[in-house]
């Protein structure tokens, strides 16, 4: 079978170091918030504080978390090498991890002192799983309970602290990861916390035993747990989504309504565009359940591909109204014309601090792909022989499957539009047109999209186009009264 392999970003010895630095920073960090542990477990004195070191216990306890923490901290080094290479690569990425974790730390342990069982225990991996994904967000739950078990275990916190970091925070977290998986609404996020509160209250009551007189404060620590993971995680991925630029199923609904700023603007000005890029949003959403990729991603990116042609909107066949402009043009000017909607549209997203994902699809959409009209146009207007490249996109390829189904929806909605017989054999016939050219044009080469994708994004692409363009029944003239309709 016929399959890409996913090109995997070369690391220099710079990338490396510059990583490893952050990693120590952020490994500095967790352990002041150790020695602040310390320091509020004795009492917030600092005399107590002062006297715990002196003991040999003390500083063995100490000294011994700190190890422990540095071996988690080579763990999470390795995880993201290993596992989420490309991600990590990217300084925001690395700073993004910790903040997540170091911020989930700093409010668990601060609602801790009040009550160790109101801890927001899923908050790390809700927060992960909105702004990477589920793999990390399990990844980051382990982590945070293991940190969470130490540092109650060695700092002199309460004999079940420990115990409720390892079981309550690893049983809840992970529950939370699969049932908020796929919720796109704050409001149903909230209500899920009253559903990760169950294996919370479980958890307690085993920890504290089964009294009939502390069951109704059992049962409200622990929904308060539920509900501080769900209140907090809502409040704070909006912070860390501007922060770090994420795209999450919150700023997609907000992103792709027609009243945001962009959306409204490219309304305005390139009406056709906008069309156009409703069309291929709807049929790259469709793919992108088709074969197990994120539909919303699909659907925003398809949205903002096409974005650079607010620059220039009348250039483009979409927007014209009876005047083309490119017939005053030669095809070489013309070309660098239709090229630079791809960099421009970049440019403006970037501009708009939007997530870094529309960016690369805008930027990608054609890849390398030639504009065929122009290069034929300028064939024909010269004896000798035409530089094929000189009328091509200037890249890069696709690099995500999302890519890809934007490239490949983008140009069969545009060649079935042109279409006078749209049967199903003729648009089935288009779309294995469009997709062959891709393939032979080594379209796809740098994303892993496979042979068994490609059918499925064809058979989805002809059954979605031929609802879109279907043939419509005449309407009789009707004649009602006087008037004629």
């Amino acid at each position: 079978m016929y399959t890409q392999s996913k090109k995997v970003d070369e690391w220099s010895a710079r990338d490396y170091v510059r990583i490893s630095i952050i990693f120590f920073i952020n490994y500095i960090v967790l352990g002041l918030l150790c020695l602040l542990a310390v320091f509020i477990n004795t009492g917030a004195k600092f005399n107590a504080f002062a006297d715990y070191f002196a003991t040999s216990e003390g500083l063995h306890n100490f000294v011994y978390l700190m190890l422990a923490l540095l071996l988690i901290v080579v763990v999470i080094f390795l995880f993201f090498i290993f596992e989420k290479r490309n991600f990590i690569k990217k300084t925001k990425n690395a700073v993004m991890i910790f903040s997540i974790l170091i911020v989930s730390l700093i409010i668990s342990y601060g609602l801790g002192t009040i009550n160790i069982y109101i801890r927001p225990v899923a908050l790390c991996a809700l927060i992960a799983l909105m702004l990477i994904d589920r793999t990390t967000a399990i990844f980051m739950n382990m982590v945070m309970c293991m940190i969470m078990f130490l540092v109650d275990t060695y700092t002199g916190a309460q004999y079940n602290a420990g115990f409720s970091a390892l079981v309550v925070g690893f049983s809840a977290g992970l529950i939370a990861v699969y049932l908020v998986s796929g919720v796109n609404s704050r409001l149903k996020v909230l209500l899920m916390g009253l559903v990760i509160s169950v294996p919370i209250i479980i958890n307690i009551l085993i920890l504290e035993g089964f009294s009939l007189e502390f069951l109704p404060i059992y049962i409200l620590t622990g929904v308060s747990a539920g509900m501080f993971s769900v209140a907090f995680e809502t409040v704070l991925v909006p912070i860390f989504e501007r922060m770090f630029n994420r795209l999450t199923p919150y700023r997609i609904s907000e992103i792709t309504d027609h009243k945001f700023r962009l959306m409204r603007k490219l309304i305005q000005k390139a009406p056709g565009t906008f069309n156009h890029s409703i069309i291929v949003a709807n049929l790259s959403e469709s793919c992108a359940s088709a074969i197990g990729e994120d539909s919303q991603m699909a659907r925003a990116a398809a949205y903002y591909h096409d974005y650079g042609k607010i620059e220039n909107p009348g250039c483009y066949a979409e927007n014209q109204t009876g005047t083309n402009m490119h017939d005053d043009l030669t095809p070489e000017v013309s070309a660098g014309i239709i090229m630079r909607h791809t960099v421009d549209g970049a440019a403006l997203l970037k501009k708009a601090h939007m997530p870094q994902f529309l960016i690369d699809v805008a930027i990608q959409h054609h890849g390398t792909l030639p504009i065929r009209y122009f290069y034929v146009k300028a064939s024909k207007m010269t004896d000798g022989e035409v530089d094929i490249k000189n009328f091509s996109y200037p890249g890069p390829k696709p690099k995500t499957k999302i890519a890809a189904i934007i490239m490949i929806a983008d140009g069969c909605e545009a060649k079935v539009r042109t279409l006078k017989d749209r049967t199903h054999e003729n648009v089935d016939k288009a779309v294995k047109e469009i997709i062959e050219e891709r393939m032979d044009l080594e379209q796809f080469t740098d994303c892993d999209i496979t042979l068994k994708d490609l059918d499925i994004i064809r058979a989805t692409l002809v059954n979605a186009l031929v609802g879109v363009y279907h043939d419509r029944v005449t309407y009789p003239k009707l004649k009602i009264g006087k008037r004629k309709y």
